[in-house]
């Protein structure tokens, strides 16, 4: 009954975190969308400006509407208007008939363009159908032809004086159509038409909504003047809901903005207007024409008073909101996240209650992220070119979403987590008598040799008696390297034996493999040390007791440096490869998860002849073996105590490098092990977990250099394409821009959480370690292409270095960086800044550049001079160095 109570508790407890949760997004979405206030329409609209092609539909691919569209389209607008105007007469004939029994008058339109003969067939079509059906009550000769430059005044007035003389007996009068300042510029083409037609359209020229109708009117009223003798119909007037920014075409700082609300604004205020009652208009438009994005650019899309799915977009009182669908978005985004959300706070158990809410509140928002990146095309007429640049969009924030949430838990468990179940220490001694034997195995090639005899002699002064030591020297040519290792090896004893192996196959896995052969039989486990690091006396004397433990295959202490207080770079490198051993390596070793990595690492031998030794087709040797030997259900275990402690890469060329390898062996890793990790194996639910989204910080480096290729070549579609490249939708790359600048915060704050790291050096380590995002980015696409890879031993300690070799490793950071700068200024300088697309897309661009950025301050801060040293500081930990090995 206790238990039964107790999980009824656990069920109630997570339902209502979840439902907060979930609620809380809800109201958040509900205040996003309160409506706006603007004046009511009082007066019914006038007319429509129509054309009837459906969603999916382009007259320039030749799709055409049916008469049954047509007609539910003609029932739709004869709801709230009495006329229609349309644009040609051979497309869509129907319009006209059927427009008879919705008793909707019609000015009927003649599509007039630079092909003459079409345009005899067009103005045929009009005037019999102005002749035929008594409710063409006027006839349009054109739109925008002069506009456009397709013919000139007196070519129009050709057609235009036929179409008169044709209609003249029927009464039906003929105009044409143009922009008021065409009309002005060609006051010689009133003596061609019975009435004036004009397009009074202020966002085109940058007139700020709250001055649209009253500068509209007042063009209005010029043309009045203007022509005193003619009539002035207003053959198209309105506001688009989405589009670009438009500068005011007087050169002033006046800008017209494209926006759902703008547009309910313009036409509510123009349809209350005392004057609009008395006016011939035509509302453009009746419903959006997503393929004039084509011809128009993006705005040509959005004019409608109703959506290409024929809803109404606003409504002529009441409040007017954001996104009429929030509600549905909304609904989505809570039924998406709730199960997830109920699974964190039930399981969870050992987080407080604010940090179960802290996390279930971070798989809402990428689940709302989601939801509106879904919806994009429903919200949005995208081009096929657009919906490629959708695609990439929805990745990116896909791949952004696994990453953060994957950050997210090991935040939170830092965090929020009341203890650790598995937390190791150093345990007691053994007795002398008791000792296990162990065999410690160096490798090295072709490192100096007094780096490694200082290694050599801090393993000879170990408190721990029951050892021998195997020096494996493979591959090293200069004898003057390996001679003095020999010797020294000779000076301490029996059980220091030294082995120079020349021309070995197998790098590093190679030489510990031949070690092997070599090993006391004696020996119950085997140490693994690099060549570069001093252990402490009580390595093996606090950590062989663990291997008491049966199921103990592994146990791992961390990675250290020494030498780097006094100078920058080495600073930089030495927090940044300790906050995966005070973070990451506390979070993997809670569920038995940990990565293995080569130094100052020991394992039980029997576990390692079970698994067949180490791997030498892996050039993350140690990595895989960890993985093998937990894949095979061994236990292994982290002790967070410092008891070695090695040298920083000698400079930045030399830890790209290194990260190049360890991305490159990681992807080999992940090749060879996948099925294990996805398929039947040993590994429970939470090792797969981490040795999958363990991966993900660097596959998103890879992802991340895709994405910088396809902006870039983006970005030159929208210089030099426009019309074809549309720029990025905002409800989209918002949140893509702020899950990356949540994401580049959650970093310092661990760092400041864990570890007792200054502020400058948790910058030096966060700069440290987006400076390799290209360097680790190459070595995922060659890892995932390439079968075999080549071990690079990484420089250590300090080296000189020329100042021609400054630019050199940095050639691909410095192109990338120049290429995404160019892309950005060329596209202000282009488009402005004003427009918030257009600030997005830049905001995009500059977020790209940050690793190139930081990579070239790396390197400078490698040639910066050693200082002087200070006061002995404590050893300290921090950054995050991913998946060491």
């Amino acid at each position: 009954m206790k238990n039964a109570a107790s999980l009824i508790y656990r069920i109630v407890v997570a339902l209502i975190l979840a439902g907060i949760v979930a609620g809380a997004q809800y109201l958040i979405a509900e205040r996003w969308n309160r409506g706006t206030e603007f004046v009511g329409a009082a007066n019914s609209i006038h007319g429509y400006a129509y054309s009837p092609f459906q969603r999916d539909q382009n007259p320039l691919q030749g799709t055409y509407p049916n008469e049954a569209e047509i007609a539910a389209d003609l029932d739709l607008l004869a709801q709230s208007a009495e006329h229609i105007r349309t644009y040609g007469s051979l497309e869509n004939p129907s319009i006209v008939p059927l427009a008879i029994n919705r008793k909707l008058t019609v000015m009927a339109g003649a599509w007039i363009g630079p092909d003459e003969e079409k345009n005899e067939k067009e103005v045929d079509a009009v005037i019999e159908s102005a002749r035929k059906y008594t409710h063409v009550d006027r006839v349009m000769i054109g739109n925008e032809v002069l506009l456009r430059g397709d013919l000139t005044v007196k070519e129009l007035a050709v057609h235009l004086d036929k179409a008169r003389k044709a209609l003249r007996r029927a009464k039906k009068p003929v105009s044409t159509a143009e922009p008021w300042h065409v009309w002005l510029k060609n006051p010689e083409l009133a003596n061609s038409v019975d009435f004036i037609t004009v397009h009074l359209l202020p966002y085109h020229e940058g007139v700020p909504v709250e001055n649209a109708v009253d500068y509209a009117l007042m063009r209005y009223d010029e043309l009045v003047k203007r022509f005193p003798g003619k009539k002035v119909v207003i053959g198209e007037i309105g506001w688009p809901s989405r589009g670009p920014v438009m500068d005011s075409l007087g050169g002033g700082e006046t800008k017209g903005v494209a926006s759902a609300e703008n547009q309910a604004r313009f036409i509510r205020e123009f349809l209350a207007n005392p004057r609009s009652a008395s006016l011939d208009y035509y509302i453009m438009e009746a419903i959006d024409q997503p393929w004039k994005i084509e011809i128009e650019g993006w705005a040509g899309a959005y004019w409608g008073m109703f959506n290409a799915d024929r809803h109404p977009k606003f409504a002529l009182d009441g409040l007017v909101v954001k996104d009429v669908r929030w509600h549905e978005k909304a609904r989505t985004a809570g039924l998406i996240a709730f199960l997830p959300m109920f699974l964190i706070a039930f399981f969870l158990r050992d987080w407080s209650v604010l940090g179960r809410l802290w996390l279930a509140g971070l798989v809402q928002a990428c689940a709302t992220t989601l939801v509106i990146g879904i919806n994009v095309p429903a919200d949005y007429y995208l081009t096929q070119r657009d919906l490629v640049g959708l695609a990439m969009l929805i990745g990116a924030t896909m791949l952004t979403i696994a990453v953060l949430l994957s950050h997210g838990f090991e935040f939170g468990e830092v965090l929020f987590k009341r203890k650790w179940n598995r937390r190791f220490l150093p345990l007691p001694p053994h007795d002398a008598d008791k000792e296990p034997f162990v065999s410690i195995h160096l490798a090295c090639c072709n490192e100096p040799p007094e780096m490694v005899i200082a290694t050599i002699d801090s393993l000879a002064a170990m408190k721990y008696r029951n050892f021998e030591v195997l020096v494996l020297d493979n591959n090293t040519k200069d004898e003057a390297l390996w001679k003095p290792l020999e010797k020294r090896c000779a000076e301490l004893g029996p059980r220091f034996r030294f082995y120079h192996l020349d021309n070995w196959p197998g790098f590093k896995a190679g030489a510990l493999n031949f070690g092997l052969r070599q090993t006391d039989p004696r020996a119950e486990v085997v140490g693994v040390v690099d060549a570069d690091y001093v252990v402490s006396p009580d390595w093996l004397s606090c950590l062989i007791p663990h291997f008491d433990d049966g199921d103990v295959a592994v146990v791992q202490a961390p990675q250290a440096h020494r030498d780097w207080e006094t100078h920058p770079f080495r600073r930089m490198c030495n927090w940044e490869f300790d906050g995966f051993f005070r973070i990451g390596m506390h979070h993997r070793n809670e569920r038995n998860a940990l990565i293995q990595h080569g130094t100052m690492t020991l394992v039980r031998r029997l576990a390692l002849d079970d698994v067949g030794g180490w791997s030498e087709w892996c050039i993350c040797e140690d990595t895989e073996l960890g993985l093998r030997l937990i894949e095979k259900g061994y236990d292994t275990r982290y002790v967070d105590h410092i008891l070695g402690r090695g040298l920083t890469p000698a400079d930045f060329p030399a830890i790209k490098s290194q990260r190049f390898r360890w991305a490159f062996g990681a992807m080999q890793i992940l090749k060879h092990h996948l099925p294990a990790m996805i398929g039947p194996s040993r590994l429970n639910l939470a090792q797969r977990y981490h040795f999958l989204t363990g991966w993900f910080a660097w596959l998103g480096d890879a992802l991340q250099l895709v994405f910088a290729f396809a902006s870039l070549a983006w970005t030159v579609g929208i210089l030099f394409y426009p019309k074809a490249f549309g720029l990025p939708v905002t409800s989209l790359a918002l949140p893509i821009l702020a899950f990356m600048a949540f994401k580049a915060g959650l970093g310092p704050i661990l760092y400041r959480r864990t570890m007792d790291a200054p502020w400058k050096d948790i910058l030096g380590a966060s700069v440290l370690s987006v400076g390799l995002a290209h360097a680790i980015a190459r070595g995922v696409f060659a890892g995932l292409v390439k079968r075999r890879g080549e071990f690079v031993r990484t420089p250590k300690g300090w080296k000189d270095k020329g100042t021609l070799a400054f630019f050199s490793p940095l050639r691909e950071e410095i192109g990338l960086l120049v290429a995404l700068v160019l892309g950005a200024v060329v596209l202000m300088l282009q488009r402005g800044y004003d427009d918030l697309e257009v600030q997005l897309w830049v905001g995009i661009l500059a977020l790209q550049c940050i690793p190139y950025l930081a990579s070239i301050a790396c390197q400078v801060a490698s040639y910066m001079p050693e200082a002087e040293p200070a006061t002995p500081l404590a050893t300290g930990h921090g950054g995050t160095a991913g998946q060491a090995g």
